[in-house]
């Protein structure tokens, strides 16, 4: 497992009964997680001090309970970049933390591409808040963020802004991934390096169910051909509990391996827990590289 433990201003304090306490610089949220199937004790004084707590409903969905009163919104630092955080109506804040690990991937592989006299395109497919966007261009790459939702992807161009990267090399482009993908193809562009982040489920503004189980295998088949002739890397993110890193790491073989030389590697990302000092499993990356990562 690969863990985001160079955090500062975050910190996952403890986990018990389906949730987890951590602090987002100074404030401390309690939010549902439903990994955490363990019954610990609550030891831990911060779970009575939460200054909001996200309680799920039974019905679908749920609502923030405050404590004490919060600014609409705050930011925290990752190294030298800086992000808006805000609590959502889906308990989410804007912000996985756990990625961190892989920004210092992408940001490596940049950089070491760019000593070698490379200029590196990045698209960034389902790229939500835009963390990995950022550590993208801070390393010196040119990207192309997609998502679907105007709304998220104002929120990344608020946390380029932030971290003085808006005036960096970058596309902001509000659409569906696949659908651009394919304008992509019919217009013969093509990346050094295609970052996706998809949902596990939903519905497009059409009603369209959106399975990842269902749907991966012809998105990854789709973003091959917009990969440049001598591709970086390819990076797939997931969070489904049906969908392993070995079946990833299959998956990303026999489509972006299949014609290329090149290494497939999946591995689970993690965020290390303060109580216990254990390390909480946050989802999975598979990835191919053109060079070998293990060495």
């Amino acid at each position: 497992m690969r863990v985001a433990s160079n955090w500062q201003d975050y910190e996952l304090i403890d986990t018990s009964s389906g949730e987890k306490l951590e602090r987002w610089k100074n404030v401390t949220l309690i939010r549902p997680d439903p990994q955490i199937i363990w019954k610990t004790g609550r030891e831990n004084p911060g779970w009575n001090r939460a200054d909001a707590h996200y309680h799920r409903s039974r019905a679908g969905g749920g609502k923030w309970e405050y404590m004490h009163k919060l600014p609409q919104n705050w930011q925290i630092s990752y190294k030298d970049l800086t992000f808006k955080i805000s609590p959502t109506g889906f308990k989410h804040t804007g912000l996985f933390p756990e990625q961190a690990v892989n920004w210092d991937l992408f940001g490596n592989l940049i950089r070491e591409a760019k000593e070698e006299g490379r200029n590196i395109s990045v698209l960034n497919l389902f790229a939500y808040t835009g963390g990995a966007t950022l550590a993208c261009l801070k390393a010196g790459a040119s990207v192309c963020h997609v998502d679907a939702s105007k709304g998220m992807v104002q929120w990344a161009k608020e946390n380029a802004a932030l971290s003085h990267l808006e005036n960096q090399p970058v596309r902001w482009i509000v659409d569906d991934c696949e659908k651009f993908i394919q304008r992509e193809i019919r217009r013969g562009h093509t990346y050094d390096a295609i970052i996706m982040d998809p949902p596990s489920y939903g519905r497009g503004p059409g009603g369209e169910v959106w399975q990842l189980e269902e749907k991966i295998y012809d998105l990854l088949s789709l973003c091959c051909g917009v990969l440049s002739d001598r591709p970086l890397f390819v990076a797939l993110n997931s969070y489904s509990t049906g969908l392993s890193g070995a079946v990833m790491a299959y998956l990303m073989g026999v489509t972006v391996g299949r014609e290329r030389t090149g290494f497939v590697s999946a591995d689970e990302i993690g965020l290390p827990v303060t109580e216990g000092g254990l390390v909480l499993p946050c989802g999975s990356t598979a990835l191919w590289t053109e060079k070998d990562l293990s060495r």
